[in-house]
């Protein structure tokens, strides 16, 4: 089974908690970590890279968090993935090296084609449509809840 570096998964389940729970208000930090366990100091990391990337807005301060850049239907895990990929996959084609010939001309260029593919996949899944399968499995969502102020 191919793995994805834990950076990556962390920051897609960033942006898909954010995309399911703050329901457009800022989410901080310490509530991601709440709910999903990843750790705070390696959270902030992967929240700011995402800032960078241009996939959400962060806010600093003691009412500061992090909040999607624009819909959720308009943000695929492509785009996630590929704006952590940048700094945590070398540059290479490959995260690996082979020397023989057979490993160089034949196995790299199969892998390099199998995360393409596995990219183009990711581009057509939106956070939209993982908070729909969320929701379909029965998650709870924090800012999910309709108030009703009848008496």
């Amino acid at each position: 089974m191919l793995k994805l570096p834990r950076k990556i998964l962390f920051s897609v389940e960033a942006v898909l908690d954010i995309a399911y729970h703050s329901s457009g208000r800022l989410a901080s930090s310490r509530d991601i970590t709440r709910r999903q366990g990843i750790p705070r100091r390696y959270l902030e990391q992967v929240l700011q890279q995402l800032v960078r990337g241009g996939i959400l807005i962060g806010k600093r301060g003691p009412k500061g968090g992090y909040r999607l850049s624009r819909e959720r239907r308009r943000i695929m895990v492509g785009d996630v993935i590929r704006c952590i990929w940048k700094t945590e996959i070398p540059e290479s084609k490959s995260d690996f090296k082979l020397d023989s010939e057979l490993g160089v001309k034949v196995l790299e260029p199969l892998w390099d084609h199998i995360q393409v593919l596995a990219i183009r996949q990711l581009d057509n899944i939106s956070i939209e449509d993982l908070c729909n399968k969320a929701k379909k499995a029965g998650v709870k969502g924090e800012g999910n809840y309709k108030h009703d102020f009848i008496i």
